[in-house]
């Protein structure tokens, strides 16, 4: 039995690949400088690394504007708070829906409080999707923003976001997409789209470290700045610097972080290599090769088209898991599984509660009693579980396996919820 068998990837994907590690500690170690800010050869070299980034994350997300609209920020809900506060003006009305993580629940709870922002918050269907014309209903003229959490992080339901950005197209109001749970797990295509303003976070499915994330605005769309300060150009203005990414970057960004970034967005690439060539498994390769690809010229001009290949192949193996998981849960007739996802639109998440047992035992007996790394409790989602009726009972149980959940994993797992539904 393992020491720790994880099964919290919605919560922060781990173990990362092998050269994400090593490529944040050996760039760290020779280029831990401050990028951007003196002409000196290791910071020039830093910058490259993070401009190298950016154009990898642009095209991963299919942004084919400037790489300089990929902003660095501390995590996705930080990203959240600049997109949308940047957005709106006073009487401005917001539309969201009720499946929303608290992210974007207590940003708009706020901003509407101070009377800055009218919000409508759409409730999904019994299944867990929102359906898109109900969204189209709660347009209003004032209207100018729409925001929609691509996947739910409780229950792993794939919102239709294609029809909702050809609602918001259609109405010229601004798309925000949440997509810390289908990063690095579904293709986003933000051209194709017309997404506004994208957010992610690095510690979830883009395979990065935590304290880093970001958010890609479109060419056409201008974000007030939320934060203020040094930005190593334009020094003599006393007012932050109109340029992207300056804008919306103050201060000295993560330079381990991106690297991370960087290192996972290769590792992407050259999975989808591997598939391409009929071979599976990582070709991490070591952290001097991953320092020279990180100071050339940049990523490959088909970086987006592997990474698609790549995630593709995440996707499917990560509800592979998840189906063994759920078909292990509905031999129990006192375990309910919230929602209805269905298999062509939903991520590998799902929870559920037990009759006659608490959220708190159950994941309390799947920790010290089997190792296992799960999340009880609201998961910051708390609307969902208000129109779940799951509230007074703490919550659920969520379980979500990952791209490295192993079959000793899946194993541990499957007897622990016969020890404890059986």
């Amino acid at each position: 039995m393992k020491d720790n068998a994880y099964f919290d990837n919605a919560a922060t994907t781990w173990p990362k690949p092998e050269s994400v590690y090593q490529f944040m500690d050996s760039f760290f170690r020779s280029h831990g400088v401050n990028p951007g800010r003196s002409g000196s050869l290791l910071a020039i070299e830093a910058e490259q690394m993070i401009t190298a980034t950016r154009r990898m994350l642009a095209d991963f997300f299919g942004h084919s504007g400037s790489a300089d609209r990929v902003i660095f920020t501390l995590n996705g809900t930080d990203a959240l708070n600049a997109g949308i506060a940047g957005l709106v003006t006073a009487g401005d009305h917001l539309v969201t829906t009720r499946l929303e993580h608290n992210a974007v629940l207590r940003t708009t709870n706020h901003l509407e409080r101070d009377a800055r922002l009218n919000v409508t918050r759409v409730a999904a269907q019994a299944d867990g999707y929102v359906l898109a014309e109900d969204i189209k209903a709660a347009l209003r003229p004032e209207t100018r923003v729409i925001v929609l959490n691509h996947a739910s992080n409780v229950i792993g339901t794939v919102q239709p976001l294609e029809e909702v950005a050809q609602i918001a197209r259609d109405a010229g109001v601004h798309l925000i997409v949440d997509a810390a749970q289908t990063a690095g797990v579904l293709p986003i295509d933000m051209d194709e789209l017309g997404i506004s303003v994208l957010t992610f976070p690095g510690h979830k499915g883009l395979f990065g470290p935590m304290g880093i994330g970001g958010m890609i605005v479109a060419e056409s769309v201008d974000l007030a700045p939320q934060r203020f300060g040094g930005t190593g150009v334009d020094s003599l203005s006393t007012y932050q610097p109109d340029a992207y990414p300056y804008h919306l970057e103050a201060g000295t960004v993560s330079v381990p972080g991106i690297a991370g970034l960087h290192a996972a967005q290769l590792w992407f690439r050259e999975l989808g290599r591997e598939l391409q060539r009929g071979e599976e498994g990582e070709r991490s390769g070591d952290a001097a090769e991953m320092k020279n690809r990180a100071l050339d010229a940049g990523p490959a001009t088909d970086h987006g088209s592997l990474c698609r290949l790549a995630m593709h192949h995440v996707h499917q193996v990560e509800l592979s898991h998840l189906a063994r998981i759920e078909a292990k849960l509905r031999e129990y007739e006192s375990v309910t599984i919230l929602a209805k996802a269905r298999s062509d639109a939903r991520v590998a998440t799902l929870s559920f509660t037990v009759e006659g047992l608490s959220t708190e035992r159950v994941a309390d007996q799947l920790d010290a009693d089997h190792q296992i790394c799960a999340r009880a409790g609201l998961q910051c989602a708390p609307l969902v579980h208000v129109d779940a009726g799951t509230v007074e009972a703490g919550g659920t149980i969520r379980l979500s396996p990952g791209y490295f959940t192993d079959e000793e994993d899946m194993q541990q797992l499957l007897m622990a919820l016969d020890d404890i539904l059986g």
